[in-house]
């Protein structure tokens, strides 16, 4: 991997643009393939970025990272065992564990700067030309090759590639010709931040208390109910709550009104506390301790098509999405996975109108079945209607009674609309 004062060439196979994981995910899944790359990233070095937001992965996810050689340098992850859904104020709940699709884990929490850094890591092993602190200010693209060009230590610099991909969380696609941007606003904010609790879960009836376990772990009491790998993502009319097991905590995304979202991030640790809690509901005993918080507005954003002239829109830039059901970066990365896989096919064809064609018809059934998904649970489940309030239980209670169907939803979670 080049950095720094790295001597860049003329021009490449494929320039990405945004270093995140997405970019970084692709520039990996590129490595030995006889393809050169130029990685752009605006930001400094990852050793120096500290981002403590969780990333939900997908058990697909997890067999990509380990394929680019992520996974093992992972820290603290905390696989997802079982799905608790439930739906504030009606009736209908619906529980889906690991044991039930057959898999290791239903999805693991990890800190998104623990998966930049592992990444970052495993670039230094490959041919990456990788600048960081590159802002790019301008693009272009026609029928033979695409450039860009951006400022580094304080100097305006061009390259030029036969792909161009963005991969920087949609700030360039304005300059992408041929390329809308849909763009919803949910009139929601999420606010983020890590809880613990003085008690195990409750996925009963009963009220909540210790978990014993036995078996390969030994007998004893779980300190923590996050360290039953309980995920909890509770619907109500304000929008969706999600609690999701990080280590010996739970990492917090609550769906609340702008308003609202001012007036949470404004409390004091105790009186959030106890919003929380009223709000969530005693399933999983007192609250105890509040981390930072911190809040977003919620939008959707998505782009058609996904593909232009020499270019190529992947992760954020490609789809933006509610953080309901944690789909967002699982899409980004499958589309890094896939869009290297049709580059590694036909190295020759790179960039070509066939070649972009073949991934696009490839992405669209799962970013637009993700894409759906997620926006239909937030317009069916944030709100008060009695009618959709009835259905929303039994849907819920159906999904609980039916294996086949849990199998269905499972799978698609893990693997997208492919799987």
């Amino acid at each position: 991997m080049s950095q720094g004062k790295t001597i860049l060439k003329h021009e490449y196979d494929l320039i990405i643009i945004g270093g995140g994981p997405v970019g970084m995910g692709l520039a990996l899944a590129l490595r030995g393939a006889g393809v050169s790359v130029l990685l752009l990233e605006a930001r400094g070095l990852p050793e120096k970025t500290e981002d403590s937001r969780p990333l939900a992965l997908s058990h697909g996810s997890r067999l990509i990272l380990e394929r680019l050689g992520v996974w093992k340098g992972l820290p603290d992850v905390t696989p997802i065992t079982t799905i608790h859904i439930s739906n504030r104020g009606g009736f209908g709940r619906a529980v889906m564990t690991a044991d039930d699709i057959g898999v290791p884990a239903l999805g693991y929490v990890v800190n998104h700067h623990d998966v930049f850094r592992s990444m970052h890591k495993a670039l230094k092993k490959c041919d990456v030309d990788y600048l960081t602190g590159a802002q790019v200010t301008r693009l272009e693209t026609g029928a033979e090759r695409a450039q860009a060009e951006f400022q580094h230590d304080g100097v305006t610099k061009k390259a030029a590639a036969r792909l161009l991909v963005l991969a920087d969380g949609g700030r360039l696609t304005a300059q992408i010709e041929g390329v809308t941007q849909h763009v919803q606003d949910y009139q929601q904010w999420a606010v983020v931040a890590r809880i613990k609790s003085e008690c195990c879960p409750r996925l009963g009836g009963t009220a909540a208390r210790p978990l014993k376990i036995t078996g390969r772990t030994g007998s004893g009491f779980i300190r923590s109910p996050a360290e039953a790998g309980v995920a909890y993502e509770r619907f109500t009319p304000d929008g969706p709550v999600a609690l999701l097991p990080s280590g010996e905590y739970f990492a917090l995304v609550w769906t609340v009104s702008p308003s609202a979202a001012e007036e949470i991030l404004a409390l004091d640790d105790a009186a959030f506390l106890v919003r929380l809690h009223d709000h969530f509901g005693d399933r999983l005993g007192k609250l105890v301790e509040a981390g930072k918080r911190s809040g977003f507005p919620l939008v959707l954003k998505y782009v058609t098509p996904v593909t232009a002239c020499r270019a190529a829109l992947v992760g954020n830039a490609a789809q933006t999405l509610h953080p309901v059901a944690g789909q967002g970066f699982n899409l980004g990365l499958r589309d890094a996975w896939e869009l290297a896989d049709e580059i590694i096919s036909a190295p020759a064809e790179t960039g070509t109108p066939a070649m972009l064609a073949r991934y696009r018809h490839r992405r669209r059934m799962d970013s637009g079945a993700g894409r759906i998904f997620t926006d239909s649970l937030v317009k069916l489940f944030s709100n008060d209607d009695p009618v959709l309030g009835s259905m929303r239980g039994m849907g819920l209670s159906a999904l609980d009674c039916l294996p086949q169907a849990k199998r269905f939803v499972a799978r698609r979670m893990m693997f997208g609309a492919r799987g």
